[in-house]
């Protein structure tokens, strides 16, 4: 006669994009580093648009990036500069399909939230505040304001974002990782296509995960409640009848 017995749920570290139920304070302190660092950046280059303290290395950097654009670099390039377009949005769109699909109401709203706020908000906001000039001869098509760069603070806050809601804690550190290198990689290809100064890509990518971690710190608990309710739905389920049967 074989026994039926409940399944233990699985603890909230085990479970993909569960956030912690406590307000950790290095990510106050990180996110306030990065938005601070970007408000600096933004105080500074709105006192003289033209020609800002850094300008010097902006123009050395931009040197740098002179080319040849061809080969390897000019797809990578080309790729990123797409994915921070059309689908940069596609992205986020699928990602609140799947929550929405596995009813993570609070983490749709969450992901919903920060991303208008970020990356339409913050970043056009700063656009229409500083009114940048770009660099001369863009390779791509390009709006009206070089600073911040959109694109970085888009692939910032995507990382964030994701590392938050989809990846295992367990697993973060190595995301963090990779996800910073594909954030350089944007904010490299922006001036190697003279879409944007260097100093723009660093105020994105500052202003986009600065604000994705401010809000992470924010709703951490209820976050974290969320999966605990579905945890907890879960085993009443199989208390009403629908046991999972253990050797």
């Amino acid at each position: 006669m074989s026994r039926h017995t409940l399944a233990p749920a699985p603890s909230a570290a085990a479970r993909p994009g569960v956030a912690d139920p406590r307000r950790r304070p290095g990510i106050l302190l990180l996110a306030a580093l990065l938005l601070g660092s970007a408000a600096a950046l933004t105080l500074t280059v709105r006192a003289d648009v033209v020609n800002p303290p850094f300008q010097a290395a902006d123009d050395r950097w931009l040197e740098w990036m002179g080319g040849p654009h061809e080969g390897f670099p000019a797809a990578v390039a080309a790729v990123l500069n797409w994915f921070g377009g059309p689908l940069g949005a596609v992205v986020p769109l699928a990602l609140l399909a799947f929550l929405l699909v596995r009813r993570r109401w609070v983490s749709a709203g969450f992901l919903l939230g920060v991303y208008l706020l970020g990356s339409m908000l913050v970043v056009q906001g700063l656009k229409h505040l500083v009114d940048r000039p770009r660099p001369a001869n863009p390779m791509v098509r390009v709006d009206h304001g070089s600073f911040p760069s959109g694109h970085a603070a888009g692939a910032a806050l995507l990382v964030v974002l994701v590392g938050v809601l989809l990846i295992p804690a367990a697993r973060r550190r190595a995301w963090w990782i990779g996800g910073a290198v594909f954030t350089l990689a944007m904010m490299w290809s922006r001036t190697w296509l003279h879409a944007h100064w260097l100093s723009d890509t660093v105020a994105g990518a500052a202003a986009g995960a600065g604000a994705a971690l401010l809000a992470w710190w924010a709703f951490s608990p209820a976050l974290a409640r969320e999966p605990a309710r579905e945890g907890g739905r879960a085993r009443s389920r199989s208390r009403d009848g629908l046991p999972r049967p253990t050797p």
